[in-house]
């Protein structure tokens, strides 16, 4: 029996819910550089169970607008904005089931971590020099105006796995394999 899903690429993209998608697009755009796409308009129009079975949210659930954006060589974001029928809990931590960060490569973490700082971005701690088999890569927390977290990370020269390594992940600065 084969492993994994058949004819499985990549990620195409990264989907997440903000409270005010104008102040997303001014953060994505103007501090992260993203590149608008494209928009879609509501979704729900019926009284069935279509969110609840289709997106596994409140049946009367809209779904306001849609914005997607290309950011740099890797996954694109969809960012979402719902009128939620039952409430809408806080922005997960990192220890909470189903908490995240999205990661983001740069070149030079300090010039990164400078323009943050320029824009009023909330910069989570100095940037950290990782070790072990992270040796060589070094990363920094920051967070969105609405809290969501997102990383900088940075390794010009490899990581220290990627020496004996059969198989290496896969990060924007590496040619495709």
């Amino acid at each position: 029996m084969d492993a994994g899903i058949p004819g499985l690429r990549g990620v195409d993209h990264i989907g997440f819910t903000v409270p005010d998608l104008d102040e997303a697009e001014r953060f994505l755009v103007d501090v992260l550089g993203a590149v608008p796409v494209y928009t879609l308009a509501s979704k729900r129009s019926d009284d069935s169970d279509w969110m609840m079975v289709q997106l596994g949210v409140h049946p009367r659930t809209v779904v306001t607008e849609i914005r997607f954006y290309r950011l740099g060589n890797g996954s694109n974001l969809e960012v979402f904005h719902y009128e939620s029928a039952d409430g809408q809990a806080p922005e997960p931590r990192n220890s909470d089931i189903g908490g995240h960060h999205l990661a983001l490569y740069v070149d030079d973490m300090d010039a990164a971590v400078a323009h943050l700082l320029a824009h009023d971005v909330e910069v989570m701690g100095d940037p950290v020099a990782s070790a072990g088999a992270s040796a060589g890569q070094r990363w920094l927390y920051f967070r969105s105006p609405w809290g969501m977290q997102f990383e900088l990370v940075s390794f010009p020269a490899g990581k220290a796995y990627e020496q004996d390594a059969a198989i290496l992940l896969w990060h924007p600065a590496r040619p495709a394999e």
